[in-house]
């Protein structure tokens, strides 16, 4: 008898969809439970990757439904962005041609693998209906000050055409083609996240169910540091270049500063100077280089000499002013002190322009009196002060906060604190994104469109090619308006946002996606939200996830929402490997799954992803792997060959099916899906060997358990077991612990670690009992006797460690 997974999938997903099993509406009287997947960019065919990430979250969502929960799992399409302007301009057709084609098929294709989506809040947000709330957001944003325009120095895709968040800088490359990322100087839109700063990595600590990785990556981010602005003064100037720095017990040891390219000063201090035209040079050539690159630890530091110099104000030292790459200006003033001795980067930088150095803290242990030439790196470490003046002798942690109260009283310096998090851009010189709603009036300035106007909707028309700028302003019709306020002609914006915000509120649309008085309801959102369990790649990790924070905490200012943070829990799933790589076209590993589905069935792709490994680690492709899971499912499927015996099923069987019970369920909450469908496996074992008894109620329990896994297969078995309704209608199976208790525990005996014996006592034995037992035991005479016992560690049930 074998499974015929082709007939059984399509008749369940017709009978699914008919009678909208997965529709979730809104009950007050029932637990709500949120499962949400972070939704897909519509390239037209789903990957492996897709597969994973929403199997998992199927298989958690149809769990809980089954648990009793009024379960919320939508599903919806990142839809605008620059691959579906591109793939236009190559198929020579339209964005919004190509992405509803892309969208058609892949809900087609997640269809087929049977994902329990509530279909009927499905979101794609090129829609209209959609991004009109992206700019009655931004409005929003820009009446209370949060979003501004501003000429700035900013990352610039050459391939793409358009800026780029520092967010999406990723090793050098734009996050979307991988093009090496140069700077260039436009007036741009930012949003003002820093606002928020305190508050989103205060709030981090709210997050209990999220990975650490993720937590401390978002803390990096936002990069909260306690120092001291220093105020060194120009020589021939009196002007002041303020510094900031964590580590102002080595300021008697900084022999130079180092100002950024981009830094407001660098073009004052240099003209007429004999450096100017080398400065110059420089300035352009770094212009070309990634922020990345430049702050990378493993590029070598290029910089040049300005012929300025400027006074160390704690020894009052002349020093010399200099320009590097590896300076930043948007971390911290864009200017730091060099202390060669004591920072590697600067003592790399110092020996190959051959600046001077001076040893400031002395390391415990090592010479004293050593020249600083000996040196072969910098020491970066805690020890005393040595040619600090007053302050010589001190531990330099100590030190830290006398040399800041002291540079304050004197004036010098004042005790501040700095944060990595800059402004997010939010400006993108393509035409597939939301139309940034602002006019332009020579008499009235910047604009906001009104409310009542919204959506600004995109042209239908507009010239692709992938060249010269964002097409919208080449529309003349969409840009030539009139003002909201004068009448008079005006222009429209014509950069669109950055895809991000599309996608920093969606999940709450999903609450009330045909909402039309606001961008979600309220009271819809009060009940479902926040999203109880988020599963997406950690590649998001700063992104998504940390604009989805900021979007909710100004949603909370608003009075819209009552909740800090959007996502309980999130679960960040590792990627698909074949041949030990990603999975990818250029690579020539893609393995459709498609294929799969179609030689195989969906619900063995499904197991067999589940089983292969651990959601949050990477997953190696294997064909025999998929082989053994379709071999699984027939195997479970011949169990209804069997004929009904009167024969009681034996305590052994049983005991296996509640210990089963019990096992996926603690397997399921913890997202352990491979040990859970594992311990079916060996149900499915224990049954065989007792077929000849009653075996229904542990064939019922078996389906009943992998349901969430392979949910096609499982309701064709329930309903062949003589049961009419859905089985996901069906309660969740408990176990009883009665019958998991143990008369007799087999106990691991290790001396010093080491195991030496095994030996059978009472489950309920008293320690004092079990030591009797175990030391009067023969097996374990030859490793103790005439020893003295030093220690004795009992693991009730499992094991006993004498160390001797």
């Amino acid at each position: 008898m074998i499974y015929g997974f082709k007939e059984v999938e399509e008749k369940w997903q017709k009978i699914w969809t008919e009678q909208k099993v997965f529709h979730a509406i809104h009950d007050p009287k029932r637990r709500k439970y949120y499962v949400l997947e972070m939704f897909p960019y519509p390239s037209g065919k789903i990957h492996m990757g897709h597969v994973r990430n929403y199997t998992i979250g199927d298989a958690y969502s149809r769990y809980k439904r089954m648990q009793g929960y009024n379960v919320l799992h939508p599903m919806g399409f990142d839809a605008f962005g620059q691959p579906a302007e591109n793939a236009a301009i190559k198929n020579k057709t339209k964005p919004d041609i190509w992405t509803h084609k892309c969208i058609e098929w892949m809900k087609k294709e997640l269809g087929r693998m049977g994902f329990s989506y509530d279909w009927e809040r499905e979101v794609s947000t090129c829609d209209h209906n959609y991004y009109k709330w992206n700019q009655w957001i931004f409005l929003k944003m820009f009446e209370k000050g949060l979003a501004y325009k501003k000429g700035s120095n900013v990352n610039w895709c050459p391939s793409c055409e358009t800026t780029l968040a520092n967010e999406e800088v990723i090793d050098e490359g734009c996050w979307r083609c991988h093009t090496k990322v140069e700077q260039k100087d436009l007036e741009q839109w930012f949003l003002k996240i820093t606002d928020y700063k305190e508050k989103l990595l205060d709030d981090l600590r709210q997050l209990k169910d999220w990975p650490q990785r993720v937590i401390a990556m978002q803390g990096n981010w936002i990069g909260k540091s306690q120092g001291v602005e220093i105020y060194f003064r120009l020589k021939e100037s009196d002007k002041i270049i303020p510094v900031f720095t964590t580590r102002v017990d080595t300021i008697f040891g900084a022999t130079y500063i180092v100002l950024a390219p981009e830094h407001p000063l660098v073009a004052e201090i240099i003209k007429g100077k004999p450096e100017e035209k080398e400065a110059l040079k420089f300035i352009h050539k770094v212009s070309k280089e990634s922020k990345a690159v430049r702050s990378s630890e493993d590029v070598k530091k290029e910089g040049v000499f300005t012929g300025c110099y400027c006074v160390n104000p704690v020894n009052s030292e002349t020093i010399p002013v200099w320009i590097a790459d590896y300076v930043l200006m948007e971390y911290g003033t864009g200017a730091i002190m060099a202390v060669p001795t004591h920072d590697q980067r600067d003592f790399l930088f110092a020996k190959e322009h051959n600046l001077p150095m001076k040893i400031v803290i002395n390391q415990p242990g090592g010479p004293p009196g050593q020249a600083p030439d000996n040196m072969r790196e910098a020491y970066e470490g805690d020890g005393v002060q040595i040619n600090s003046g007053q302050f010589d002798g001190l531990p330099n942690q100590q030190a830290k906060l006398k040399i800041a109260e002291w540079m304050e009283k004197e004036g010098i310096g004042r005790i501040q604190t700095h944060w990595r998090l800059r402004d997010w851009l939010i400006s993108r010189q393509r035409y597939w994104g939301t139309p940034i709603p602002v006019i332009y009036c020579s008499k009235c300035g910047v604009v906001p469109v009104p409310y009542a106007d919204l959506p600004v909707k995109l042209p239908k028309e507009a010239p692709f090619t992938g060249e010269g700028g964002s097409p919208l302003s080449k529309v003349s019709e969409f840009v030539n308006t009139a003002c909201p306020k004068c009448k008079s002609p005006a222009r429209r914006e014509t950069d669109t946002m950055a895809t991000f915000f599309d996608s920093s509120w969606y999940f709450l649309r999903f609450s009330s996606p045909k909402f039309e008085a606001g961008p979600f309801s309220m009271e819809e959102a009060g009940y479902w939200m926040p999203v109880d369990q988020y599963i997406g790649g950690i590649e998001h990790a700063i992104l998504h996830l940390l604009y989805s924070r900021f979007f909710t905490k100004f949603f909370k200012e608003l009075g819209m929402v009552a909740f800090d943070e959007p996502f309980k829990k999130l679960l960040t799933q590792g990627m698909v490997l074949k041949d030990g790589e990603v999975m990818s076209k250029s690579r020539g590993n893609i393995v459709d799954p498609d294929s799969i589905i179609k030689n195989y069935g969906a619900d063995t792709l499904r197991i067999y992803i589940l089983f292969a490994a651990p959601p949050e680690v990477e997953m190696e492709w294997s064909e025999r792997g998929i082989e053994g899971a379709y071999r699984f499912l027939n195997r479970v499927w011949r169990l209804l060959e069997n004929k009904r015996s009167k024969k009681e099923p034996p305590e052994k069987l049983k005991k296996k099916m509640h210990q089963a019970i019990k096992e996926v369920t603690l397997d399921l909450e913890s997202f352990k899906f491979n040990t859970a469908i594992s311990e079916i496996m060996e149900l499915v074992n224990e049954i065989y060997q007792d077929s000849d008894a009653d075996i229904t109620e542990a064939v019922k329990t078996t389906v009943l358990l992998i349901s969430p896994f392979a949910p096609h297969f499982a309701e064709e078995m329930w309903q062949r077991l003589g049961n009419k309704d859905s089985i996901f209608k069906a309660g969740w199976p408990k176990y009883e612990e009665r019958l998991l208790e143990e008369s007799v525990v087999t106990m691991i005996i290790q001396v010093n670690g080491k195991l030496r014996c095994k030996i059978e006592v009472p489950a309920g034995i008293a320690e004092e009992n079990l030591k009797e037992i175990v030391f009067s035991d023969e097996k374990l005479k030859p490793w103790i006797e005439g020893k003295p016992v030093k220690n004795l560690v009992i693991v009730p049930k499992k094991l006993v460690n004498i160390v001797i």
